[in-house]
């Protein structure tokens, strides 16, 4: 009789390790954040990658996150930022090659945003721990994918006032007129796709610290308000109020500062290129509580 108890017992325990201890956890984040579009860059051909990152328009971005994890090697984070994005023709050095017609653009913008992930986090050594529950001390690297919508409202300096002046709502490149059929006038709220990695050191089973880079990859091509190219200055006239056109002859063309001024149909940015950003995040996490049972409790009683 004691001998089918143990036995009984055993496979009960053994059922209930099968499941994944469930954690949630609740943090804030802070960090570098730099857009990768048509404005700055570095020389040559202009890129979205890192290679055109430019160091002296780093902005913060900051953020608040619930995570749900099923488990040790999986979670599912929901995540809020704000934070500002800044790209500047003048930050580009010259050095006589493709970089050069950006810097004659002469163009600038600065970006505030308001973004919500949804991320799926990957912890793929922890099928290498011994005891995962047992998290105090450990390093856990992990990669990041998910997707996002964020808000933006771009804005660039008036050459003749220094002031910041919003952008979209000038149609500088004749956006929504009846003569560019092709171009919309674009929204204000864009969809990215994240891709990332970090690592997470745990002080203790509650309180972690993680480093990460993450990369979004956006289908709107105006953060910057730069995508296509040059118009005549009379639509801005035909079609909006005399102050507004006078104002969106000066932002939409701001070229000449190293060369000579662009003209109507000269190319002004990259349509193919959409727009991207990227941040690296200092995430302070906090684990709320467990469910489900911890790894550890899976041994089987022995009895005589």
């Amino acid at each position: 009789m004691l001998l089918l108890v143990s036995a009984c017992t055993c496979i009960s325990s053994f059922g209930q390790s099968s499941e994944s201890s469930s954690v949630f956890e609740a943090g804030i984040s802070v960090g570098p954040t730099n857009l990768l579009s048509d404005l700055g860059g570095n020389a040559g051909k202009g890129t979205k990658f890192i290679k055109d990152n430019n160091f002296p328009a780093t902005k913060l971005i900051f953020g608040a996150y619930l995570t749900y994890q099923p488990n040790e090697w999986l979670g599912f984070r929901l995540a809020l930022n704000r934070g500002t994005l800044v790209g500047d023709d003048a930050l580009i050095k010259g050095k006589g090659g493709l970089e050069e017609a950006r810097k004659n653009r002469n163009s600038d913008v600065r970006s505030r945003i308001t973004e919500g992930m949804l991320l799926a986090e990957v912890y793929p050594t922890v099928f290498l721990e011994g005891d995962p529950s047992d998290v105090v001390g450990r390093i856990r690297p992990y990669g990041v994918i998910g997707i996002g919508f964020f808000h933006f409202r771009p804005q660039g300096t008036d050459p003749l006032t220094n002031e910041w002046v919003d952008l979209q709502p000038l149609h500088t490149e004749g956006q929504g007129f009846a003569e560019f059929p092709g171009r919309k006038e674009y929204k204000l709220t864009a969809f990215q796709y994240t891709l990332g990695a970090g690592a997470k050191y745990f002080f203790s089973e509650k309180v972690n610290l993680s480093l990460e880079l993450l990369h979004r990859t956006t289908n709107t091509d105006y953060i910057d308000d730069v995508s296509t190219t040059y118009i005549d200055p009379s639509y801005f006239f035909a079609h909006l109020s005399n102050a507004q056109a006078t104002l969106a002859k000066r932002m939409a063309n701001k070229s000449g500062s190293v060369g000579a001024p662009y003209g109507p149909g000269q190319k002004r940015g990259t349509s193919t290129n959409n727009d991207a950003f990227f941040s690296i995040n200092l995430k302070l996490g906090f684990r709320l509580g467990r469910g489900g049972n911890d790894y550890s409790q899976t041994r089987c009683p022995v009895r005589f």
